[in-house]
């Protein structure tokens, strides 16, 4: 690991770092994250019952929605193209809640860390404004990076 912040010049200042000599490679991030919610609450989504409509399937959707608008949204991100973007949000009666996975894959100068990251938030915040008419109490929770491939910095496991 590096032992100095990439976004930080010389002299303390925030900064985009620059890729231009990075070779185009393949690169995935894969995160994960969870909204937790009580028993009825999770019984209202499976059964689609929540007045705003397919709490799932819009999640989904918003999180695809995020991972390609991710420069954005943070102000230091690169503009990369996306070669797939895949969220997968499941129930969960252990949790209680929902799971939500987001891998996202370039073939790029940088990776697409930060894209998999916001994809899992956006998602989990649009589970908890689809159903908070019916629990305020929700509590998104457990976003992380699990793994990543490629770029000069190796892969990552984050259990």
């Amino acid at each position: 690991m590096s032992e100095q912040l990439s976004h930080i010049d010389k002299d303390g200042n925030a900064r985009m770092v620059d890729v231009g000599f990075k070779p185009e490679t393949e690169r995935t991030a894969l995160a994960k994250g969870e909204v937790r919610m009580l028993w009825t609450t999770l019984d209202l989504i499976r059964r689609g019952a929540v007045k705003k409509g397919d709490v799932l399937t819009i999640a989904q959707i918003a999180g695809t929605m995020a991972a390609k608008r991710t420069a954005e949204l943070i102000p230091l991100c690169h503009t990369i193209p996306l070669d797939k973007i895949q969220v997968e949000i499941e129930l969960d009666e252990a949790l209680p809640g929902v799971k939500i996975s987001a891998t996202v894959k370039t073939h790029a100068k940088t990776g697409v860390e930060m894209e998999a990251l916001t994809a899992v938030s956006l998602a989990a915040l649009t589970i908890y404004d689809m159903a908070k008419g019916v629990e305020k109490t929700m509590v998104i929770q457990n976003i992380r990076l699990v793994e990543k491939h490629g770029g000069l910095s190796g892969d990552v496991y984050n259990a």
